[in-house]
């Protein structure tokens, strides 16, 4: 393994954990009011876009990073709706 691959995992491994602490902060007080929607929006968009990418040039330590973060912004998104009551 060379060092460029190595400084990719440890890119995505901060990349995808980054979101942990917002999301145990929404589990933890139930209040969705300090997220912004647009931000979430934004990231998710961009998380997609790195996906296809690491599809289109065949780097899944691209696709498997932003897949993780991707999940995280999915699970924020979905916690902060129910405790907006929306679902």
């Amino acid at each position: 393994m060379n060092s460029t691959t190595v400084i990719g995992i440890v890119a995505s491994l901060f990349t995808g954990v980054s979101l942990l602490p917002q999301l145990i902060k929404l589990l933890k007080e139930k209040k969705a009011s300090d997220i912004s929607m647009w931000m979430l929006a934004t990231l998710f968009t961009g998380l997609a876009l790195w996906i296809w990418y690491g599809f289109r040039i065949n780097d899944w330590v691209i696709v498997f990073a932003n897949a993780v973060s991707l999940l995280l912004n999915i699970l924020i998104v979905v916690i902060n709706f129910h405790y907006k009551n929306v679902i």
